[in-house]
């Protein structure tokens, strides 16, 4: 942990933290105070432990970089060490970019060759958050532009043989979906060593979230075509919850805890949780089990107007039961029977449960997942959120997914 405390010269605003280790030491680098000219005191710091989890302190007493260069703001660093031991610090807000050497002990500035020790690399759109990776020879500049506040925040990607640039914008590759989240960006990449499998790991806003400082932490897969480029990635809907938590999950109604890398409900006449969703078009999937009462227990979709109570909403759901069927039904404050068809359920045994809708067909599916069980035709509830519900049952959920059709 660093805070304020830790470093003499910082007021308050301790953000972006950039991690690195080199030679047995940990250096930690950081803005601070958010100076908005060269007459205030701040910038980007660096502290060192001998450990990643700390403790850390001041390696320098004073910031690393304090003043504007380039118009390039000191914020939003990040470290990057090249096979050759050089390593750089890429940083920089207020529409520009900065590019400096950083010396063997990683606490002060080099030159390059001309003697310069600022570089500007500010590709077009740039706002703020770089952060460079190496992939195959390759130089990889990524960078947010838009509004962090607002729905426009997004990462783009430069591509260049030399860790200096020049960097030309290629394509944006993180962007808002209206079905998911707003605000994502501010990335760094994880390579998972001895392979060639790659995260981007970003912050994103829900959608119902009307305060900009308020983000969740999130990570896709990254995938690259074969001439380097990056895949556009679309932003995932998925919980297992193995960290052990619910975060991002809104209960309405019931008991609700994560435990056990598994989310459990117990026995309620219509507990909700919800995810912060609006999707139309979408294949939502789980592993339930039943694991005790006569009820069912399954997934709740296009769901607005949520409430506690047993209907207390507007949507559909599709249940399992160990009765040994499953159902599907529309809600409205009251419940519609749309279908149902016999499957074994047994008390305590698990099953794979998906809904694909489409426009107004809808198909469930229960552990075969070519066949579907249901299939009706319904159009009053076009898009809404995802989630779970137990009716009369105690059940546990995992391995919930929601993407988008096809």
């Amino acid at each position: 942990m660093l805070t304020t405390a830790d470093i003499s010269w910082a007021e308050y605003a301790l953000w972006a933290p950039a991690p690195i280790e080199r030679d047995g030491k940990y250096y930690l680098y950081f803005a601070a105070n958010d100076i908005q000219d060269d007459a205030q005191l701040g910038g980007i710091g660096v502290a060192v432990a001998d450990r990643p989890s700390g403790p850390y302190e001041d390696a320098i007493g004073r910031p690393l970089v304090s003043q504007f260069h380039n118009g390039a703001q000191p914020i939003d660093q990040d470290v990057f060490i090249d096979d050759d031991g050089q390593a750089y610090m890429y940083y920089g807000g207020w529409g520009h970019a900065n590019v400096v050497k950083l010396n063997p002990d990683m606490t002060s500035l080099g030159t390059f060759a001309d003697g310069s020790t600022f570089r500007e690399i500010t590709p077009a759109d740039y706002v703020e958050g770089p952060q460079m990776f190496k992939r195959d020879g390759t130089y990889y500049l990524m960078w947010s532009e838009g509004g962090w506040t607002g729905p426009d925040y997004s990462v783009s990607y430069a591509m260049s043989d030399s860790p200096t640039g020049p960097f030309r914008k290629i394509d944006k590759v993180l962007a808002q979906d209206p079905a998911v989240a707003k605000g994502s960006g501010h990335n760094s990449v994880v390579n998972v060593p001895g392979t060639d499998i790659w995260y981007i790991v970003y912050h994103r806003r829900p959608l119902s979230e009307s305060d900009g400082n308020h983000r969740q932490l999130a990570y896709d897969r990254m995938h690259f075509n074969a001439d380097g480029t990056i895949r556009r990635i679309r932003m995932q809907v998925k919980d297992n919850f193995a960290d052990g938590n619910a975060l991002g999950w809104r209960t309405y109604g019931g008991t609700w805890s994560a435990a056990g890398g598994r989310y459990r409900a117990g026995i309620s006449r219509g507990g909700k949780a919800l995810l912060d969703t609006d999707f139309a078009d979408f294949t939502q999937d789980a592993d339930i089990t039943v694991s005790s009462g006569s009820g069912d227990a399954g997934l709740a979709f296009r769901v607005t107007r949520p409430g506690t109570g047993t209907d207390r909403y507007t949507g559909y759901y599709a249940g399992i039961s160990p009765r040994g069927e499953v159902v599907l039904g529309r809600v409205n404050d009251s419940w519609t029977p749309l279908g149902s068809a016999p499957v074994p359920v047994a008390p305590g045994s698990t099953h794979r449960l998906r809904v694909t809708a489409v426009g107004s067909g809808i198909e469930v599916y229960v552990d075969d997942m070519a066949v579907p069980k249901i299939s009706v035709t319904d159009s009053a509830h076009p898009s809404g959120a995802n989630g779970l519900r137990v009716f009369g049952t105690a059940a546990s959920f995992d391995n919930v997914t929601v993407s988008p059709a096809g």
